[in-house]
């Protein structure tokens, strides 16, 4: 589990309508070490936020401000660990909003995996959804992409061995996807993403700040929950600034 900083914003664009005071938000991203190849998930924010954020972000910063390091970028803390730029096989991106796409374009030999729905939606997506999509992130010539789905695709099993299953989990984004990771050691492990930012969320006491359907997005909690129930899998959401802390992170210590 690895961070690229925070966001610093209010808290009703987490919870929606929960209020104006300044609310700060981690940042994760994660690396599954797997026999047949290492896998990033997002990689958080994209280095150039770092260098430049309003450049790079434009107006959005004034709602969602990144406080984040030159040297929080995913390819930097990956050698914190011993990996390399071309050591990883896959990048699976849960969405294509602003603060997951920072590994796209940083690993020249992997396969970026993505719904085909997400992927169409980040060209053309809503008014209101816009400015969670930096064109210049994920519209990238040469990225050797795989889209899963013509509409969807749901519980795909990356190494078809049940370590890794992408579930689809619209609502936040037309094309949001969480992931279940089960581990030798540790068992399951839910990481909801953004279909559940926090545990108001995952406990059905707010909708995410940005939803393109809050009746799919209640439904992909829903859905989360019984997959959490059936395989005892520790929850991970996406955004948590009080669960967060709780959790082993990258470099010093690690799930396995």
């Amino acid at each position: 589990m690895f961070q690229t900083g925070t966001l610093k914003t209010k808290t009703k664009y987490v919870k929606m309508n929960k209020g104006e005071e300044t609310y700060e938000i981690p940042v994760p991203w994660y690396l599954i070490k797997h026999p047949q190849g290492n896998v990033v998930i997002d990689g958080g924010t994209a280095i150039e936020a770092a260098i430049d954020k309003r450049g790079h972000w434009g107006s959005v910063v004034d709602v969602y401000d990144p406080i984040m390091a030159l040297s929080e970028n995913c390819v930097d803390q990956l050698k914190m660990v011993d990996v390399a730029p071309h050591d990883i096989r896959f990048v699976l991106q849960s969405h294509l909003h602003l603060d997951h796409t920072g590994a796209l374009g940083r690993f020249p030999k992997a396969q970026y995996l993505v719904q085909r729905a997400e992927y169409d939606y980040a060209f053309k997506p809503h008014w209101f959804s816009a400015g969670a999509y930096i064109r210049a992130d994920f519209d990238r010539p040469g990225l050797n992409w795989k889209f899963l789905g013509g509409d969807f695709t749901d519980n795909y099993d990356l190494f078809g061995d049940g370590t890794v299953r992408l579930i689809f989990t619209p609502g936040h984004s037309p094309g949001h996807q969480s992931f279940l990771i089960t581990l030798p050691k540790t068992g399951p492990v839910l990481l909801t993403i953004d279909a559940a930012y926090t545990v108001d969320h995952w406990e059905n006491r707010a909708l995410p700040g940005l939803v393109v359907s809050s009746g799919k997005a209640a439904d992909s909690v829903a859905k989360l929950r019984r997959i959490a129930s059936d395989t005892g899998a520790m929850v991970v959401t996406g955004h948590d600034p009080d669960t967060w802390p709780s959790f082993r992170k990258a470099p010093y210590d690690f799930y396995d």
